[in-house]
């Protein structure tokens, strides 16, 4: 799990002050996934507002226009394909087996996550092109 996390470049071997615990999930296919619980970190995070579409202007959006497509994107994953500023990824560390090891890329379960992505898509997609980082 975590072998194929660093050979893929979302985690690296480090030396932090910093370290969150970890808590391995046994999936239904039997396979593993690495949780990190940041919840001391995202206490301490300030907060991050994003703007928030309104449903209803969304709704009126697409009832208003004559649209001929409605696409969804599957994102899965997406997270791994964000990197994170060299100087951010010590906060993002935790141990495995006695070594520490840290996010390279934009983690799961930190509570800004999901917004720094969300901001990168919305600003490809009003663009009418994918953001770098998710090509």
């Amino acid at each position: 799990m975590i072998h194929d996390l660093e050979s893929q470049g979302v985690v690296s071997k480090t030396h932090s002050l910093f370290n969150s615990p970890i808590w391995p999930v046994h999936k239904s296919d039997r396979e593993w996934r690495l949780t990190v619980d940041y919840s001391a970190l995202n206490e301490v995070t300030p907060p991050l507002s994003a703007a928030m579409p309104d449903m209803l202007d969304l709704q009126y959006e697409l009832e208003s226009k004559a649209a001929k497509w409605l696409d969804t994107i599957d994102i899965a994953n997406v997270f791994f394909s964000i990197p994170l500023a060299a100087k951010c990824r010590p906060q993002f560390a935790f141990a495995w087996r006695h070594v520490q090891y840290t996010c390279n890329q934009l983690p799961q379960g930190w509570k800004h996550s999901p917004t720094i992505c969300h901001g990168l898509i919305q600003t490809g997609l009003e663009k009418g092109e994918a953001p770098e980082h998710l090509q």
